[in-house]
This record gives structure tokens, C-alpha cells and sequence, in this order.
């Protein structure tokens, strides 16, 4: 049985809280540090994936941003991207000091909207790799996605409530939420047809559906796109080539300037590679690519799984 512990890290004054999870063996362990996408919490849906990586003989190390889940950070529920890669680089900071954890073979973990942040992580730090599954790589692009599908005035909407917001947090008052995710024609930072069920499926107990409206004004901001030359590390990235939350195409640009990236694609949408056998295969090439890349010195590199 793998053992855990609880550990908190401070990212600029705040404490944010998460767990070490230690597979059988002794150490230190080659570790993944993982954290979720839009507004949610390590609790929601991750479950899968780390007990595969931790019988795989990998550490995890999993934890809540600020202003999410079990970590601190008023008001609550305010997704801010520049927030949230410094919660990153805490993570890490700290991850490397653990007497547990191999420092020179730590690989970081995203999925959607965290697909792009390990991608803007490792732009700026050194790391062993990235896995970035079905990423959003460009929150420009994704806001053009949803007046897309749903609008111009969708779109109207949205950058309304979020003025809303902003004025009643510089006015010290709560926040205006939304929707994370709505059913298509509500207003929700997504609302496409699969948005609401694929969503609301990885919400665990306590988890709100529903964001800061201010998110409307940073999230065209946040562009990890523009930085993945930057990256000194091996990528693995999960394409999802029907996704309408966060579009293929710009998972694509963002592969092309990466200097060592490995590709799956799928044909499926955004939240299907959570469940069944997409995850299954998702997390079959997750590993070959794991063990290729952190294979210990004395040990040939194993060679990847087929498409």
C-alpha cells in the first residue's frame, strides 16, 4: 500500500495545502507533481491517474491553488493564471526539497487549463518533463472558441459580468460568480454541448460549479503558446482533435515550437479522455513516455507505446 502525507507550501504568503503519496520501495522516488484545470480541485477526477502513476513506482505530489479547494486565499474561487504558475513554482520549490523525492526527476503534470500552466512552469524552470493532456494553450483563441459556439453576444455577456466583478473587488465586495461550466445558450465561461455533463461529472463533493467573472479579463492574457520554445524538457502532449474548450489547433502551434515534444492524438472531445478506454489508453502512453524519460542512467530507455 502506497503511504501519504499532507503537506503545506507557501506561494506569496499564502498556504496552500496538498499531498505526497509514496509508492512501495524506497526512495527517493522519481515524482509527478499534479494539479488540476478550470476551477477545480485535486479531488475532482485525478484519482485515476495517480494510483496509476504510484503503481508505476512514481511518487505524486498533488495540491489545491489558492483560492481553491483546501488551500488558502479570499475570496474564493478566483482563477487568476498568473496566480496559479506561481502556486506551481511554490509546488515545485518545495516538492525538491522533500527527502522523498528524487530532485532531478521530477515531471509535471497538467490537464486542460493546467496543460497550458505546466507549459508557462517549465518555460521557467527545470524540470524532467511535462505531461500536458488535452491543453489550453491559448486563452485568446479559447474565448474566440466560445463566441464561436455560442456567440457574439455570449461573448458581450461574459466581459460584462466580469467588469461587474472586477468593480466589486477593487470596491472590497464579494465576487460576481458564473458558471464554470452551463448547459449550451447559458451563460458560463463553457457552454458547449459536451461542457456541462463532461464538467459537472469531475466535481466531487463540496466543489463549486461556478468561477470569479473577473476571469474574462486574464484569461485572453494567458497565452503559454507564446513560451513553449522556452521549454529545456521533453513533452508529452494529449491532443484532443475534436475539443471545443480548449481547440487542437492551438495545442498544435504550441508542439511546433516546443524543442522536444511527443504527440497522441485522439479523436474524441474535451472531457471523454478523463473516462473508459481513452483514459486507459491516455494513461498506457503517459507511462511508456514516463519511463522513457526517467529511466535511471544505468538503464536503457524503454521505447514508447504505439499510437
Amino acid at each position: 500500500m502506497s503511504q501519504s502525507e499532507a503537506i503545506r507550501f507557501v506561494s506569496a504568503g499564502q498556504s496552500c495545502c496538498g499531498d505526497l503519496f509514496l509508492p512501495e520501495g524506497d526512495g527517493p522516488f522519481a515524482t509527478l507533481i499534479m494539479a488540476h484545470g478550470f476551477g477545480l480541485t485535486r479531488e475532482c477526477g485525478l484519482a485515476p491517474f495517480r494510483d496509476a502513476f504510484l503503481a508505476a513506482g512514481y511518487a505524486v505530489f498533488w495540491f489545491d491553488y489558492r483560492h481553491f479547494g483546501d488551500s488558502e486565499g479570499m475570496p474564493r474561487q478566483l482563477l487568476s493564471p498568473a496566480r496559479q504558475v506561481a502556486d506551481w513554482q511554490a509546488a515545485l520549490h518545495t516538492v525538491r526539497g522533500l527527502a522523498q523525492v528524487d530532485s532531478d526527476r521530477i515531471v509535471l503534470w497538467g490537464t486542460s487549463f493546467s496543460g497550458g500552466l505546466v507549459t508557462a512552469v517549465a518555460a521557467r524552470e527545470r524540470v524532467a518533463g511535462i505531461i500536458s493532456q488535452c491543453p489550453m494553450m491559448d486563452g485568446f483563441n479559447a474565448v474566440l472558441e466560445v463566441i464561436r459556439y455560442a456567440g457574439l453576444m455570449q461573448g458581450l455577456k461574459l466581459t460584462a459580468l466580469g467588469a461587474l466583478d472586477a468593480v466589486r473587488g477593487a470596491a472590497g465586495l464579494a465576487p460576481y460568480y458564473v458558471a464554470s461550466a452551463g448547459q449550451p445558450g447559458e451563460v458560463a465561461a463553457m457552454s458547449s454541448e459536451d461542457a456541462y455533463q463532461g464538467y459537472t461529472a469531475l466535481l466531487a463533493d463540496g466543489v463549486p460549479n461556478q468561477v470569479a467573472a473577473r476571469i474574462a479579463f486574464s484569461l485572453p492574457l494567458f497565452r503559454p503558446v507564446t513560451v513553449a520554445d522556452r521549454m529545456q524538457c521533453p513533452a508529452l502532449v494529449l491532443v484532443c482533435d475534436e475539443d471545443t474548450v480548449a481547440p487542437a489547433r492551438d495545442a498544435d502551434r504550441a508542439i511546433a515550437r516546443m524543442p522536444d515534444a511527443t504527440v497522441r492524438r485522439y479523436s474524441i472531445g474535451h472531457f471523454d479522455i478523463y473516462q473508459g478506454e481513452h483514459q486507459e489508453r491516455s494513461l498506457r502512453e503517459q507511462l511508456a513516455f514516463l519511463r522513457r524519460i526517467l529511466a535511471p542512467s544505468d538503464e536503457p530507455a524503454a521505447p514508447e507505446a504505439d499510437q
